[in-house]
């Protein structure tokens, strides 16, 4: 009886021991499964976010060969996603909500505001080189107008959206076939090194014939966040690993930077320069949050990279006077401020608009008149 009794035990053991192991095995396998299904999800979603990133791309692409065609004066030109580039250039026409016979009129009702501002007494005459942030709006709410009436300032606007500070893959510089309408491009311009013709059709192009540049007091250089989203635009031709990429300096941001700075120094030497760097942006493709300034990289660097790039150029020239305004790191705008300064992660809403154009204005007045 003992010996049955014992016997028993050790079945009754070994049952629960065999039982332990089945459901140890059961927890494995399960845990297994959600590994290999997570798995799954991951590589799913890391696959649809590069097919994103490479339609923008190819988006964008399409946009700078759109863009390189000036349409007829009234015609629109197109636009690509507010979310993830920046816009093509404000013509002269632009579309409003008024009738196509008041769009006819604008012109000339453009011109005689002009007039009537030209007799004004400002305190001071800013020329605006840059992209859209500085295009975009061209109301009293833009960053523009806000710095003309906080400086009491002339303005002359020539920033085009859609343009870069670097020259793009693919376009010559030679003053005697040039196309591009990036910085340098505008540089060139001013120093009557090429025609206006390529500007026709934008308002930087009959700004570009009406303002005497010898007057200027400060040229702002606003720049960065579409060399950034080509992803064809290094920051500079020096790698960190201590390489050094086969390209002209012209084709990079930092040396196309260095290029403008220098040539506005030897041409203007009584005006002062600004160089803003870009700001703090957030980059979606439609509702899908792709990365910010601190994460996406298309290549080469994050934006933050370039923000330190036009840093850099900043100090280079600074014995020569020329101001630096981080907008990435000093503006305001940041991801905690983001849903209220920025309308669609790139460009800004009229609040944002305010806190980066008085931020910019207060430079520019601290330097002009230090003793205030």
């Amino acid at each position: 009886m003992k010996n049955t009794r014992r016997s028993r035990q050790g079945i009754n053991t070994l049952l629960v021991i065999l039982i332990g192991f089945c459901i140890l095995a059961i927890i494995e396998i399960l845990y297994g499964q959600a590994q290999i299904r997570v798995e799954r999800e991951r590589l799913a979603l890391e696959e649809q976010n590069s097919q994103t990133v490479q339609e923008l791309k190819e988006e964008w692409q399409r946009l700078q060969n759109e863009a390189s065609v000036t349409t007829t004066r009234g015609e629109q030109q197109p636009v690509g996603s507010a979310e993830t580039v920046e816009q093509a250039p404000t013509k002269v026409m632009e579309k409003t909500e008024d009738t196509p016979k008041a769009q006819e009129q604008q012109p000339l009702a453009a011109a005689e505001t002009q007039e009537q501002e030209d007799d004004r007494n400002y305190s001071m005459q800013v020329v605006i080189l840059g992209d859209s942030i500085m295009d975009n709006d061209r109301t009293e709410s833009g960053v523009a107008d806000i710095i003309s009436k906080q400086l009491n300032a002339k303005v002359y606007n020539l920033a085009m959206g859609g343009t870069t500070a670097s020259m793009m893959p693919g376009e010559r510089y030679d003053v005697t076939q040039w196309d591009s309408r990036s910085l340098l491009g505008v540089v060139n311009a001013i120093q009557g090194n090429i025609g206006t013709d390529i500007f026709e059709g934008y308002v930087a192009g009959d700004l570009l014939k009406s303002c005497d540049f010898s007057k200027t007091d400060y040229f702002i250089i606003e720049y960065g966040v579409n060399d950034f989203l080509t992803g064809k635009i290094p920051n500079s031709r020096y790698l960190e690993n201590g390489d050094t990429l086969p390209v002209d300096n012209v084709y990079t941001y930092t040396g196309a930077l260095e290029e403008a700075v220098s040539r506005l120094e030897r041409s203007f030497p009584n005006a002062q320069i600004l160089l803003v760097g870009p700001h703090y942006c957030q980059i979606f493709s439609g509702k899908t949050f792709l990365g910010d300034g601190y994460s996406l990289d298309y290549g080469y660097g994050p934006l933050i990279n370039f923000s330190r790039g036009a840093g850099y150029v900043a100090e280079q020239h600074r014995e020569k006077g020329l101001l630096f305004f981080n907008a990435f790191e000093n503006s305001g705008i940041d991801a905690e401020t983001a849903d209220k300064y920025l309308a669609d992660g790139v460009h800004m809403t009229p609040l944002g608009a305010r806190v980066y154009a008085e931020k910019i204005a207060e430079i520019i007045r601290r330097d002009y008149a230090p003793e205030e």
